[in-house]
């Protein structure tokens, strides 16, 4: 596992949502402060603000690419297409290992949540989620994909 990779997973088990704790792993190569990095990637956690839609390692993910890809102009079409095929790239890898990115299904869960209130993290939380392992992936994939 490497340095970014084990940050990442580190980070989730501090209490980072997934979706900082992937941000954040690599958030000084993107010209991010950690602060910046931590609030700027808090909503898209659970995934998206605990709705249990993409999963937030993915949304870390295409955050990512966006930073190292995206358009800084309305009209730089070339750059949101170099962007939406890493996140697609990034997406399908994701897809491919653990087959899907939709939060929900990965947990094994029905519906939507609409109670915004994180789960305690506890040593149970940690046992019973396959979370940490989503983190981990993603990082890893990041590292092959947008370094």
């Amino acid at each position: 596992m490497s340095s970014r990779t084990e940050k990442a997973a580190a980070l989730f088990a501090a209490g980072c949502n997934c979706s900082q704790a992937v941000v954040v792993a690599f958030s000084d190569l993107f010209g991010l402060d950690e602060k910046t990095a931590m609030k700027f990637s808090c909503g898209h956690g659970a995934g998206l603000g605990r709705q249990r839609e993409v999963c937030g390692a993915v949304s870390g993910m295409a955050m990512l690419a966006g930073l190292k890809h995206g358009s800084e102009r309305p009209d730089d079409r070339e750059a949101k297409v170099r962007t939406y095929e890493a996140v697609q790239a990034l997406s399908r890898a994701f897809r491919d290992k653990h087959g899907s990115i939709i939060c929900r299904d990965l947990l094994g869960l029905e519906g939507a949540d609409s109670d915004p209130t994180p789960a305690p993290r506890t040593a149970d939380y940690y046992r019973k989620r396959p979370c940490a392992e989503y983190v981990r992936d993603a990082a890893a994939l990041v590292e092959q994909t947008l370094l």
